[in-house]
């Protein structure tokens, strides 16, 4: 008896098609696990008026009008965290 595998043109695409499936998926996958998750007001010290110079707004994680990368939920352009970097 015969015992080699015969492919099909049809059965090599199909399994080119599951394959790149499968690599679509765990690339959106590791995607996901990369992304980060923002930190908490109480965790970064955040208080809604600045330290001296220092506020949100002038803040290289600012995003207006009121977000940042870093903590979680809405701030304030005139608020502090110990997450401040001065814009460049």
């Amino acid at each position: 008896m015969d015992t080699k595998l015969k492919w099909s043109r049809r059965s090599a695409l199909k399994s080119a098609l599951v394959l790149a499936g499968a690599a679509c998926a765990g690339a959106l996958t590791a995607e996901r696990a990369g992304a980060q998750a923002k930190a908490s007001k109480e965790a970064m010290k955040y208080q809604d008026k600045p330290n001296g110079d220092q506020k949100c707004s002038a803040c290289l994680q600012f995003e207006p009008p009121a977000s940042c990368k870093v903590v979680d939920g809405k701030i304030s352009p005139d608020g502090y965290c110990i997450a401040w970097v001065k814009k460049a």
